[in-house]
């Protein structure tokens, strides 16, 4: 039988004091060590070395391809993704024709014995390459990797409503994608002014119309908040707007972090015009008050989803996984990163490609992978990203699963963390059953700031990034 905790996992409490006590800045764990600690000691022979002890130990391990196409046609003021903002269709082309030699040069590392369960394309905007690019590029990979064909696997492609002429999608739905997520961000004309994404309603609706008919099973949808002009009224429209009008099975509610020194555009934001940290609170308070009143429940780190949906079955099932495309249902996975700036988490190592696209076609057209920075996992990383997955996608954590798992004492292992563990017990944002702890309802929103407690390289390594806040 379920304890009440268990029961009440995806359960979430807004307590605004205990929140204002711990919003300070942390990263956002799509990988442990995070993104920052990769290093250029690590290239494509390192890679190549890891991926043939992979294929020795776990050849029939199942892959997740995740692809970047960078491309956008306008920009957004608020946009911090690796871009490249053009009308120019034709770069579109060239960029394409080395990702193809990519595709070609990964497959063969890896073979076709070993089946993609998970396929997604993000950016920029992927549905800048248009239907006969795309099925190109699907093409190619049919060819090198081994593409499931009935439906079992996960293939999501990123959507921008204004890049979607009729009949797209029923197109991608031929190509084999069964996901797909809009960016919506906010529906209010004044924000979307504000921040150069001007997207109607009515737009977003035939677009999700046409995702339903063409058979997509899952539709999300993206929205932010924290832009210019948002006011808790104005994304409380947003949100019923959404909801009755659009129906997504999940919904990715993303705080907007201002950090005009790392991300061009968002000088183009006026920053007197943001809402107050005070205000962002209100919106916050408000969507979670809207959302799971009208049936979603809070998966964790900014995702709802209806109680259905794979993500949510997922994380009551204790399956939920998280990496660096967020949270995921196929964590059994080996990650493959194609494209400019993608990352890939193969075995017990993460590598990175190069970031600007004329390097990253030197490398590939010369015959070469574009990887130029890595890590390979240490024991202690491994231990402490096991730590940190279990809690921010299960809200608990089975202290005797890690000591039987890695053969630790937790106690012992863990001396120093359990100090903030006690002080987060006593302010309410964990509760102890046996070996179990468990994230409360009103911790779940800080699920970062308990992730950091377990987080070796945030008091012992020298930190350069600059994250956003936990809330």
């Amino acid at each position: 039988m379920m304890t009440e905790l268990q029961h009440n996992r995806q359960r979430v409490l807004f307590d605004r004091p205990l929140i204002e006590r711990y919003n300070q800045s942390g990263p956002r764990y799509t990988s442990y060590p995070t993104a920052p600690h990769l290093h250029e000691g690590f290239g494509p022979e390192s890679f190549r070395q890891g991926v043939r002890q992979v294929n020795e130990e776990r050849p029939l391990r199942p892959l997740s391809l995740y692809i970047h196409i960078p491309f956008c046609d306008t920009v957004c003021y608020y946009c911090a993704c690796n871009k490249i903002v053009t009308p120019d269709r034709s770069r579109a082309e060239r960029y394409l024709q080395s990702l193809l030699r990519e595709v070609a040069l990964m497959g063969a590392l890896f073979g076709r014995d070993r089946p993609v369960k998970q396929l997604h394309l993000g950016g920029g905007t992927p549905t800048y390459l248009d239907l006969e690019q795309l099925g190109r590029l699907l093409t190619a990979l049919r060819r090198h990797f081994w593409l499931m064909e009935d439906e079992s696997g996960e293939y999501g492609i990123e959507v921008d409503p204004r890049e979607m002429p009729v009949g797209t999608l029923h197109g991608l739905r031929q190509l084999g994608f069964n996901r797909i997520s809009l960016g919506v961000q906010d529906l209010d004309a004044g924000v979307q002014q504000a921040v150069n994404r001007v997207q109607s309603l009515a737009l977003n609706q035939r677009v999700v119309a046409e995702a339903r008919e063409a058979g997509f099973p899952s539709i999300n949808l993206d929205l932010i908040y924290g832009l210019p002009l948002q006011t808790e009224r104005g994304f409380r429209n947003t949100l019923e707007q959404v909801v009755e009008g659009l129906d997504p099975d999940r919904l990715a509610i993303f705080n907007y972090a201002h950090l005009p020194q790392y991300f061009m555009p968002q000088r183009r934001i006026n920053a007197e015009q943001l809402p107050s940290p005070a205000e962002k609170l209100n919106i916050l308070e408000s969507t979670i008050h809207y959302l799971t009143a009208a049936g979603y429940l809070y998966v964790g780190m900014d995702h709802f989803a209806k109680p259905d949906d794979e993500l949510a079955v997922a994380q009551r099932q204790g399956v939920l996984h998280r990496n660096f495309q967020g949270y995921t249902t196929h964590g059994n996975c080996d990650l493959i990163g194609l494209g400019s700036s993608a990352i890939s988490q193969v075995g017990f190592f993460y590598a990175q490609n190069l970031k600007e696209v004329e390097p990253y076609y030197q490398r590939v057209d010369g015959g070469e992978l574009a990887i130029f920075r890595g890590l390979e996992l240490k024991p202690d990383d491994l231990i402490r990203r096991e730590v940190i997955m279990r809690l921010i996608c299960d809200f608990q954590l089975d202290r005797a699963a890690i000591e039987a798992r890695f053969g630790l004492v937790f106690a012992d292992y863990f001396k120093e963390e359990m100090v903030g563990i006690e002080r987060m017990k006593q302010e309410g944002l964990l509760e102890e059953q046996g070996s179990v702890l468990y994230v409360s309802p009103a911790g779940r929103l800080l699920i970062r700031n308990i992730c950091m407690v377990f987080d070796w390289y945030l008091t012992h390594a020298q930190q350069t990034k600059v994250f956003s806040r936990t809330i």
